[in-house]
């Protein structure tokens, strides 16, 4: 792994999208997303409440960087209009074994439209060419199967499936493991995909 890694979050952009950091102007977006009971499902928090707001807003909306085993949040907009679509989670899962992990959230007016595909191939270019990593995997409840569909499309592969290994809401639930090598993806890229 890179050890000049970047001091701020990056500002990322596709086609079709912006990745950004948090800022204070998201905090309602932000609410609606992570209030929402459907888009919780699969979450480890419960919906937001206007008690549990601040505390989960203030978690993410930081601009630094994260340290190993840290996360750091990025907003997903587009680029035209600056619309709100969701969010990235960036996970340094371990910088001595160049793991990175990442994740996303997207509001229901935003999916099906190839965004977390778009916006999932953007962070993972960046673990590889800035950050350099040597695997990024995705980790998810076992019955999200949208989203197990959006890491097979970009190129991710199921390494694993752990059968009642978490306890979240009151359940014990499966999770399923996707990854991708470093090598893996450039040979994706080289054919490209």
């Amino acid at each position: 792994m890179n050890r000049d890694l970047p001091a701020a979050l990056p500002v990322l952009l596709t086609a079709r999208l912006r990745l950004r950091p948090v800022r204070e102007t998201d905090r309602a977006s932000h609410f609606r997303l992570h209030a929402d009971a459907d888009t919780a499902r699969f979450l480890y928090n419960e919906p937001l409440t206007l008690d549990t707001q601040e505390a989960h807003f203030a978690a993410r909306s930081t601009t630094r960087f994260p340290g190993d085993t840290e996360w750091g949040s990025l907003v997903i907009e587009t680029r035209d209009d600056e619309r709100f679509l969701g969010e990235m989670a960036f996970h340094l899962a371990s910088i001595t074994h160049s793991q990175v992990e990442v994740g996303y959230v997207l509001t229901h007016e935003a999916r099906g439209h190839g965004y977390a595909t778009e916006a999932t191939t953007a962070l993972i270019a960046f673990a590889f060419d800035v950050v350099g990593a040597h695997r990024v995997s995705g980790r998810l409840d076992a019955r999200n199967e949208r989203s197990a569909r959006v890491l097979e499309r970009v190129g991710m592969k199921r390494e694993a499936h752990l059968r009642e290994n978490e306890f979240v809401k009151g359940e014990w639930t499966d999770e399923v493991v996707y990854g991708v090598l470093e090598r893996e993806w450039r040979e994706r890229l080289a054919h490209g995909h």
